[in-house]
């Protein structure tokens, strides 16, 4: 039987005392503290405040629509019941900003870190993040991870002029990293992000010592495995990988995705309000750790997710970035590249002010952003075009099968 808490009335009364009171949380980031690199464009005003400005950056990208078509966990399914990024981007913004509300932070400033977090996801999920990996050091000695080209995505493919604290929310959400305390580390200068995401690309450990500069992007960091664990449970029964939410435990934190919404949601208002970090008591933080170490062994190591990887996805993909790292340096204009990327970007973000021309990025950041940006589906179709006859037959397991 499905067990929900609830917050106590001690704090449901201190809560409401607050608001009537008007009780405004002082940890929270104001919209008036907002940092971007250049301060005399967009500026807020009454209908689009601060960070209001970075969400509508970010869902007004062509790359936000790909969202909709990118592998969460389950590639190669015609199944439209199951995740994508698009509802996993969602379903973090609402956990995130109804904790938020209740803590008295800045919601907008959570919906801004929560839509931009994964845009810079590749196709195939994590599974494909690895493999762009291995084929991104193998030439430069520098490492990808999709947290940091999120934040290249939007402030330098796209050069929008997001804030400071978004950028720092996106790079630090780490969704693979519990805690059970999360405590801000403010910074006020762009120089430190840009230090942060160059560490990140250089050492394979500073992506897991990146701690966020607010308590919203805390929050979201938190809400990002609250938002998956559950609904990879729910998808992986749709799709036949396991049976039914009973072969989890279901200590303190509870086995459906509606129990671990609810049930986290209150265990961390109880120990985090009005306080100056985020904080799960350690009965849940322990539940909620072991929790996601079933997932991996059950749902996200199964050999009917994993296998076609590594026979398929990673050949197809080392090929193609051959490919295209030959012709951006052989400057092949009539390329793929160029024809469907690079003159693509170019076009998009024409009146956007760049210091250096994108063409002019190394070669296989150029390529890296291409691979990054596709659907699954995109790349599946590029390479059939670009190695027309070849030997990979990819099966999408269909609606009746």
């Amino acid at each position: 039987m499905a067990q929900y808490i609830n917050l106590s009335e001690e704090l449901q009364q201190r809560i409401q005392r607050d608001r009537a009171e008007g009780w405004q949380n002082p940890y929270a980031c104001r919209d008036e503290d907002v940092i971007r690199r250049d301060g005399s464009h967009d500026r807020a005003n009454l209908w689009r405040p601060a960070f209001v400005r970075d969400c509508e950056k970010i869902l007004h990208i062509p790359y936000y629509n790909r969202y909709s078509d990118k592998t969460q966990v389950f590639s190669l399914y015609k199944n439209d019941d199951i995740s994508r990024r698009a509802q996993h981007v969602q379903l973090v913004s609402r956990i995130a900003r109804n904790i938020g509300s209740v803590l008295g932070l800045n919601l907008d400033l959570i919906e801004a870190i929560s839509l931009g977090h994964d845009i810079g996801h590749t196709p195939f999920g994590h599974e494909g993040e690895r493999i762009l990996d291995d084929l991104y050091f193998s030439h430069t000695g520098r490492h990808f991870n999709h947290n940091i080209h999120s934040a290249r995505v939007l402030d330098c493919i796209f050069p929008l002029n997001l804030s400071l604290q978004t950028l720092d929310g996106i790079i630090c959400h780490n969704g693979e990293l519990e805690q059970q305390e999360y405590t801000p580390r403010p910074y006020t200068d762009f120089t430190v992000l840009d230090e942060k995401m160059e560490a990140c690309y250089l050492d394979p450990s500073a992506n897991k010592k990146l701690v966020p500069s607010t308590l919203e992007a805390c929050v979201m960091r938190v809400s990002d495995i609250i938002a998956y664990l559950g609904k990879d449970r729910q998808d992986a029964i749709r799709l036949n990988l396991i049976e039914d939410v009973s072969l989890f435990d279901g200590e303190d934190i509870g086995r459906t995705n509606a129990e671990i919404i609810n049930n986290m949601t209150v265990n961390i208002l109880e120990n985090s309000y009005g306080k100056g970090y985020i904080q799960m008591d350690r009965a849940f933080y322990e539940a909620f750790s072991k929790g996601k170490k079933q997932n991996y062994s059950m749902i996200y190591r199964n050999e009917k997710v994993a296998g076609i990887f590594q026979d398929q996805i990673r050949p197809m993909m080392e090929q193609v970035y051959e490919k295209l790292l030959k012709d951006v340096r052989e400057h092949n204009k009539d390329s793929y590249i160029y024809q469907h990327h690079m003159s693509y970007i170019e076009e998009m973000t024409r009146f956007y002010h760049r210091n250096v021309p994108y063409e002019e990025c190394d070669s296989n950041d150029l390529v890296v952003d291409y691979i990054a940006s596709m659907t699954d589906d995109y790349l599946i179709d590029l390479y059939g075009h670009m190695f027309p006859g070849h030997d990979y037959r990819i099966e999408y397991v269909g609606y009746f099968d």
